[in-house]
């Protein structure tokens, strides 16, 4: 891995940031729950961002259809997070 894609990686992180952080507070919270719990027992690709970007594109339909977060996840983040990534291997299973 080089320099360059150090970089570029950094840059596509912060741009996803950004786009967290214009979410209202309460999808804001979800997210660094479903952050974190991936992050613990996501599956191996995660760095790859797609899941991530996949959350906020999301998270940013419902705000559009003026849903609240639960309503589209449900009460149970860990739940909504391991039928994300069921049937991919997990860090866990390291």
């Amino acid at each position: 891995m080089g320099i360059q894609n150090i970089i570029q990686g950094k840059k596509q992180w912060r741009t996803h940031m950004a786009r967290v952080q214009a979410l209202p507070p309460d999808y804001q919270i979800v997210y660094k729950e479903i952050q974190r719990y991936l992050f613990k027992v996501g599956p191996i690709d995660l760095p790859d961002g797609h899941l991530l970007s996949g959350i906020v594109d999301f998270f940013e339909e419902g705000v559009a259809a003026g849903k609240g977060v639960l309503e589209l996840i449900g009460n149970d983040v860990a739940a909504f997070c391991d039928d994300l990534v069921k049937g991919s291997r997990a860090n866990a299973e390291r």
